[in-house]
């Protein structure tokens, strides 16, 4: 099975996995990415379920605006059950690298807001330790050139995202050759480099769920009992 139908086959598990698990009427969370396309495009049948969707971006919300889905703003409902998305990479204490599509700040904030998020992903994206995949730090304009001094400080090479401007008004600075030992303790410390917006590291709120696609379909994965959740 290709990458590309290894997302795809993901993508159809998270559908059945809303249809069988959102109440009628309750609003969903949906991410962003080339695997989140395909989940948004296998929607249409659940949208008289749907009471709405909350986007992570405005790539996404333009997407679920074709299906004729109702777009909901997360300060406008009580609840946000589920959360669909994806990632660049999970451990195996369901820990992400997210923000190649550079809306992590947006999505950090929904996957906070969800009882339940469910991750989908290709095999490539399972891996032993993060940091392969470059980091994404969203930042403010002004402070680029002093985040970038202080993630060099930490090991990193960060490197602008050329041409690229959130949906925030934000940078984006990738940053390889992070050692990411412990995930949870070094988004911390990206997050109080002053100027920073938010960092791609998704550990102190991981996945609940994996359905990874795999060559021999799609595998339904929950993380080690242990792996604080919220």
């Amino acid at each position: 099975m290709s990458q590309e139908r290894q997302k795809q086959a993901a993508a159809e598990a998270a559908v059945d996995y809303v249809a069988a698990h959102l109440e009628a009427g309750a609003a969903l969370g949906v991410g962003t990415g080339s695997t989140v396309n395909f989940f948004i495009d296998a929607l249409s049948p659940l949208k008289e379920q749907l009471g709405g969707a909350i986007a992570s971006s405005e790539a996404t919300r333009q997407r679920l605006a074709k299906l004729g889905i109702p777009l909901l703003d997360l300060n406008d409902i009580d609840r946000l059950a589920i959360y669909v998305d994806g990632a660049d990479e999970i451990d195996h204490d369901f820990a992400m690298i997210k923000g190649g599509g550079g809306a992590l700040t947006r999505e950090k904030i929904i996957a906070a807001a969800a009882d339940v998020f469910v991750c989908i992903a290709d095999a490539g994206k399972r891996v032993d330790r993060l940091g392969n995949f470059p980091l994404p730090v969203e930042v403010i304009p002004l402070a680029k050139r002093l985040v970038a001094g202080q993630l060099t400080a930490l090991g990193g090479r960060p490197l602008l995202r050329e041409g690229f401007v959130t949906d925030n008004g934000n940078l984006i600075l990738d940053v390889a050759g992070l050692s990411i030992h412990d995930p949870q303790a070094l988004e911390a410390t990206i997050n109080q480099i002053t100027g920073v917006v938010c960092n791609g590291l998704f550990a102190a709120r991981g996945a609940d769920i994996l359905l990874l696609g795999t060559e021999n379909g799609v595998l339904t994965c929950a993380p080690p009992a242990a792996t604080l959740r919220r």
